[in-house]
């Protein structure tokens, strides 16, 4: 289940609330969801790639309810226990039409589920500042201006993280795909 952690820790930063960022990270959220998956690992009833991710997601939305209603300010929140699973389902789908095409036969999903654990283990491979801009812009569609008050820092230099980040991105996904190409 190693091989889905950059995924989950994706997900994870999408989701994270940044309010809450002093008191845990979002990699110990990724953590402690493994770590149930390991001890439950019996009760995963799947058999494809594509149906582990959905279960280890419904893992790690539980923890990230179970840690907000720990360290959150907020008083338990069915609808926003709902929303937290639905977004979370939404950041795995964004992440893999990331890869879709026009026209993509059903076939097709289980490579999208592969390349989006490689788009994940990408990410995890930039600064966490490149990370969390990009988070900010893509997922949550803010600009450049509110990126950077957010980060303490100047739109320009917001531009130059996002830029970096994006060509790092591709830098790295066009190396895995040579080497997918060499290998096959």
């Amino acid at each position: 289940m190693n091989e889905f952690r950059n995924y989950l820790l994706f997900l994870a930063k999408v989701e994270f609330d940044s309010r809450l960022k002093q008191k845990f990270d979002a990699s110990d959220i990724v953590q402690q969801t493994l770590l149930d998956a390991h001890r439950r690992k019996d009760q995963f009833q799947g058999s494809t790639e594509a149906e582990k991710a959905a279960w280890l997601r419904q893992i790690l939305s539980n923890n990230l309810i179970d840690t907000i209603r720990r360290y959150g300010s907020q008083k338990r929140n069915l609808n926003r226990e709902r929303s937290l699973d639905s977004a979370l389902e939404h950041s795995s789908r964004n992440l893999e039409q990331f890869w879709a095409s026009d026209g993509e036969r059903p076939v097709d999903k289980a490579i999208r589920q592969e390349q989006a654990l490689l788009l994940a283990d990408a990410f995890a491979q930039l600064p966490e500042s490149q990370q969390e801009a990009l988070v900010l812009q893509k997922r949550r569609g803010w600009s450049l201006s509110e990126i950077a008050d957010h980060m303490g820092s100047t739109p320009p230099a917001v531009a130059g993280l996002l830029k970096r980040g994006l060509r790092r991105l591709r830098e790295v996904l066009s190396a895995e795909e040579m080497r997918n190409r060499d290998d096959a």
